[in-house]
C-alpha cells in the first residue's frame, strides 16, 4: 500500500527542475473551475453577467425548500465567490476545491429528476463536482498561491480527505434544512 505522501514543491525558476505537465495542467482546471464558480457566485449576490441577484435566487432557494431562502442565497454567493477566487489563486485550494464540491451536492441534490444528460440533467454540476475533488485530492500545483504558505506549501492527500470530508458534512448538513 502507498503512504500518502507530500509532493515537494519544485522551485520557481533557475534551480534546473522542469517544468510537468502537472505544472501546466492543474492550473488551467483552476482558472476554470475557480472563474466560472466566481461568475455564478457574483450572479447571486451582485446580479454580474446578468445574474438574477439575491432577491431572485432567494426566491429559487425558498421554492427549492430550504429555509431563509435570501439568506441561503448569500451563503451560497459568498461560497462560489470565494472559493471560485480561492482557485484561480491557488490560495487554501483543499478549502476552495471543498466549498466548490458542496455547492455542487445542493446543486444536483436540488436539481436531481433522474436523468444525469439533458436539460434536467445533472452533468455539468457533475464535472464542476469532479473538478474540485481533483483539486482538493491534487492540490493547486506549482503554480499557486499556497506555495508561500508554510503548511500548504507541500500538499498532502490528507488535506485534500479532510476538506472534502468538512464540505460533506456541511452539505448534509445544509440539506437536512430542507423541507
Amino acid at each position: 500500500m502507498m503512504a500518502a505522501t507530500a509532493y515537494p514543491a519544485a522551485p520557481l525558476s533557475g534551480t534546473g527542475n522542469t517544468t510537468t505537465p502537472y505544472d501546466i495542467g492543474l492550473p488551467v482546471l483552476r482558472l476554470v473551475l475557480g472563474a466560472i464558480m466566481f461568475v455564478h457566485g457574483t450572479q447571486k449576490l451582485f446580479r454580474w453577467f446578468d445574474g438574477p441577484g439575491v432577491k431572485s435566487t432567494g426566491m429559487f432557494f425558498g421554492k427549492a425548500g430550504y429555509p431563509a431562502g435570501e439568506t441561503m442565497a448569500v451563503i451560497a454567493g459568498l461560497t462560489e465567490t470565494l472559493g471560485g477566487l480561492g482557485l484561480v489563486f491557488g490560495l487554501l485550494t483543499p478549502l476552495s476545491a471543498a466549498a466548490v464540491v458542496g455547492i455542487m451536492i445542493n446543486a444536483i441534490s436540488t436539481k436531481w429528476t433522474g436523468d444525469v444528460v439533458g436539460m434536467e440533467g445533472v452533468e455539468f454540476e457533475s464535472l464542476i463536482l469532479a473538478a474540485g475533488v481533483t483539486l482538493a485530492l491534487t492540490g493547486p500545483g506549482r503554480f499557486a498561491l499556497d506555495r508561500f504558505l508554510p503548511v500548504l506549501r507541500h500538499h498532502r492527500v490528507s488535506y485534500g480527505v479532510l476538506a472534502l470530508a468538512l464540505a460533506v458534512v456541511l452539505a448534509a448538513l445544509v440539506l437536512l434544512l430542507r423541507d
